[in-house]
């Protein structure tokens, strides 16, 4: 079966469906249901089940984009051969996802450069795929940003989004002292988000130590009692991942010659 198969009227028929990204694959798929004498009802539902992958896909794509994901870090890019230390059921059970149905949150906790951001990104990237919506900041970014909102009217617009998405995950939380408003914002969405959504929060530090970055010690309080009494804990530790993406050269075994690993 080739190309010229596909008649005009069947193309232009796709198109006003918004369906012509079937034609990519069309032909083989005619090709092998001839083969295999497949059933009409059989054949059509192979071509739109290719076609919801594709959208699902997409979507994806779209939704960890909008996430502000590393599109590197993904669960099966994870280099298991790290000479990284961490409770494997626990992060089997992350990997489920089965802590956004409940709106729990997780902090992932370790020393600098042991993977703790591309664990964070890669349980968005799996969200995204399962249709979640999703948003990764910078901690001090993500402040900056809300300090900018209150001087341009859109503060309150800027914290909505923070407090729409399924997933929030906020990165390095805690590695500089907050001042006042900071630490009212942080407040706000820790309290406001308690049990309607699920936070994954980064950090060096642990926990018990947020508060001392707080510039209010109540508000400190009840926030982190809020997160942590909802939280997961995954506790990494050992040699910085990394060292693993390092780019390197290598040498070619006839030549001696150096080339990009």
């Amino acid at each position: 079966m080739n190309q010229d198969s596909i008649t005009t009227d069947l193309k232009q028929t796709l198109k006003r469906l918004k369906l012509g990204p079937i034609l990519d694959t069309l032909p083989e798929r005619l090709a092998l249901a001839r083969q295999q004498k497949m059933p009409h009802q059989d054949f059509l539902l192979t071509i739109l089940a290719d076609e919801v992958s594709r959208r699902d896909s997409v979507s994806a794509q779209l939704r960890s984009q909008r996430a502000r994901l590393d599109p590197a870090h993904q669960l099966e890019a994870w280099d298991a051969t790290a000479n990284v230390r961490y409770d494997v059921e626990l992060w089997n059970e992350l990997c489920s996802l089965r802590f956004l149905e409940t709106h729990a949150h997780v902090a992932i906790v370790g020393p600098v450069g042991v993977g703790k951001t591309f664990l964070a990104h890669a349980l968005g990237a799996a969200a995204c795929r399962r249709g979640r919506s999703v948003l990764a900041h910078r901690s001090d970014r993500m402040l900056k940003a809300l300090r900018h909102a209150r001087l341009d009217a859109t503060y309150e617009a800027e914290l909505r989004k923070l407090l729409a998405v399924d997933l929030l995950i906020i990165d390095d939380f805690g590695l500089d002292a907050m001042d006042a408003i900071e630490s009212r914002d942080i407040y706000e969405l820790l309290t406001e988000r308690h049990r309607r959504g699920s936070i994954v929060v980064t950090s060096n530090r642990g926990p018990d130590e947020w508060l001392a970055t707080f510039a209010d010690p109540v508000r400190a309080q009840a926030a982190v009692d809020r997160f942590t009494s909802n939280a997961y804990d995954l506790v990494i530790d050992g040699e910085s991942y990394r060292a693993r993406q390092k780019p390197t050269l290598s040498r070619s075994p006839k030549t001696g010659s150096r080339r990009a690993a």
